[in-house]
């Protein structure tokens, strides 16, 4: 469903006019808009309803469609499956479009109190790489290096020589990428594996939230990002990751990849806080640390978590 012209832009993406695009998708969903509250303004805005158990969520722009659509999909596929995930309203036509913006609305997740622990992302993961991906859900595959290249070409304020360090490395991580022999079979990949990305409801139960990298892909993706985290970055402890691997049932530190993704997720996160490097010179300095740990594979990371 198709709301207004298709006049939205990411560049003048804010509270208010996320605001406006909430109220005109929940007049044309049916639902009161009276008493809502903006959460977060990020990649995208999110808005808690005070009239109904609701969250909207709305995209920056039209280019986001396709992952609305796949988020919907998946959500439903998961739903079926009976896998504790996050939920689309049902009886609603989705994503709406509103102005240029992709809309989508959501089953609202009344919290415990406390964060996913490490032993629960280990568990959900595991359950839902056993998940069988039916026939006719179309999926991506998973998204390497993101908008790595995007990034590199857009640069500013980083010297021509940091640059050109940072394009040849691309390069050589997408060859060690293509000779890399991956142990498990394709599956369902959630693309973004952080406890962030789990909510634990009133009953305990924990709930796989996120889906806008879901994916078609080789586990180790989703079970890199704690391993990296605990032996590259020291941001996860011993018992955290142990909790982990235990519960998955896997530690990929011992498969002899895991450098290489590790090293590609390192690339990855070099380029998207090098966007905001005219932010405040910590940010500056944290980019020229983590441009300057690259050159040495073997070097302790030290980087700070943004």
């Amino acid at each position: 469903m198709t709301v207004g012209a298709a006049r939205g832009s990411e560049e003048g993406f804010s509270s208010a006019e996320a605001t406006r695009v909430m109220a005109a998708a929940c007049r044309a969903a049916g639902l009161n808009d009276r008493g809502a509250e903006l959460i977060r303004l990020g990649e995208n805005a999110l808005f808690r309803l005070g009239s109904a158990p609701v969250i909207v969520r709305i995209a920056r722009s039209v280019e986001y469609l396709v992952a609305s659509r796949k988020e919907v999909a998946v959500s439903r596929w998961l739903a079926g499956e009976g896998f504790p995930a996050v939920r689309v309203v049902e009886d609603l036509e989705q994503p709406l479009m509103i102005d240029g913006h992709p809309v989508t609305f959501w089953q609202l997740i009344v919290e415990e109190g406390r964060p996913a622990t490490y032993g629960e992302l280990g568990g959900v993961l595991r359950d839902l790489h056993a998940l069988a991906i039916p026939h006719g859900l179309e999926l991506p595959r998973y998204s390497a290096f993101g908008l790595s290249d995007l990034r590199l070409e857009r640069a500013a304020g980083i010297s021509e020589e940091d640059l050109e360090f940072l394009r040849k490395r691309g390069e050589e991580l997408k060859d060690r990428l293509a000779e890399l022999q991956f142990e498990s079979p394709l599956g369902p990949v959630h693309g973004d594996a952080h406890t962030d990305n789990l909510m634990v409801d009133k009953r305990g139960v924990v709930h796989l939230i996120d889906l806008e990298n879901f994916c078609v892909d080789h586990p180790e993706w989703d079970l890199e990002v704690a391993a990296h985290e605990y032996h590259r970055l020291g941001w996860v402890t011993e018992c955290q990751y142990a909790g982990f691997a235990g519960a998955y049932g896997r530690d990929l530190r011992e498969w002899p990849g895991f450098a290489t993704l590790c090293a590609i997720q390192e690339f990855k996160m070099t380029t998207w806080l090098m966007q905001n490097v005219s932010e405040g010179e910590d940010v500056a300095q944290e980019v020229g640390r983590r441009i300057a740990s690259l050159r040495d594979d073997v070097a302790p990371r030290n980087w700070l978590p943004y």
